[in-house]
């Protein structure tokens, strides 16, 4: 009996995860099995909840101000490369805005979306160390639930895309995403360069604004797949449309308590504050931009 449950079980894991993955990517670093990124994500919740701010706790926080910039251009760069290459290889030239399915050949087109599905993941893998210097740093309130939630989910989703569905419909969310990166942290970026800096930052609400724009295109471009197929997975939009406005209605509060009032207005931000910031929603006396969370 024990033997027969061994072999269902063995047979089922090989269904999960190798007959119904895309041949193309499954041999991939991180994406033939679950097991290492749910590794490097309970490491990260263990990490930023339980071990950081215990070793922190009777230390000074670390400034890290070069690492922050140096983190930052990195973050920049990459999300310019993914913004290109989302718009050259596919929705710009070869994609359409409507309804678009996975191409599962092996040709150069294909491919290279293939690709930035992949690096897209690499990136979100990248991300979790936003949390890490929050807690190096002793900025423990600005590692919120959406914070968390959003810096576990997305590393899990995007692992799922390379795997399953490298390319079609579901990348249009990567693309304006990576674009609204570039200006986010471009400006985190900035902020971390010192006090001589403050002065080009006068921006700042309007990354809110950005994020807001993106999670209605979202929500716009996704629910095309309830009236239209052509092969995408139409479930796609039980978790796409309700999570666009979730977090649109999240950033839209956010947006009218910081800047709705002159009263309400957020503090400056310093030269030691965090570059990566943008991943949570602080309270009205933190620095604040709102993250993007798709």
């Amino acid at each position: 009996m024990a033997s027969t449950n061994a072999t269902t079980s063995s047979n089922y894991w090989d269904f999960l995860f190798t007959e119904l993955a895309d041949p193309r990517t499954n041999h991939w670093p991180l994406i033939s099995s679950p097991v290492p990124g749910l590794t490097i994500i309970a490491s990260y919740l263990y990490f930023v909840l339980n071990f950081g701010p215990k070793y922190m706790a009777n230390r000074k926080p670390f400034q890290m101000q070069k690492t922050l910039v140096v983190y930052n251009f990195i973050q920049v760069l990459v999300s310019i490369y993914l913004f290109a290459e989302g718009l050259d290889g596919a929705w710009l030239r070869h994609y359409s805005w409507r309804c678009q399915p996975v191409d599962f050949n092996d040709n150069p087109a294909a491919m290279r979306v293939a690709r930035g599905c992949y690096i897209y993941f690499l990136a979100k893998i990248s991300e979790l160390l936003d949390t890490v210097f929050f807690t190096l740093r002793k900025k423990d309130n600005q590692i919120t639930f959406l914070h968390l939630y959003h810096h576990t989910v997305m590393p899990m989703i995007s692992w799922g895309a390379t795997k399953y569905y490298p390319g079609g419909h579901g990348t249009f969310i990567g693309v304006i995403n990576s674009f609204v990166h570039i200006v986010m942290y471009t400006y985190y970026m900035m902020a971390a360069m010192g006090p001589q800096y403050q002065k080009y930052l006068w921006w700042k609400k309007y990354i809110t604004n950005l994020q807001m724009i993106q999670f209605g295109m979202a929500f716009a471009h996704s629910a095309q797949l309830l009236w239209t197929d052509c092969g995408y997975p139409r479930w796609s939009v039980f978790f796409t449309l309700p999570n666009a406005i979730f977090f649109y209605m999240l950033f839209n509060d956010f947006y009218k308590k910081s800047y709705g009032s002159k009263k309400a207005q957020p503090t400056p931000v310093t030269a030691t504050d965090s570059a990566s910031t943008v991943k949570s929603i602080e309270n009205n006396n933190s620095p604040k931009v709102a993250s993007k969370e798709l």
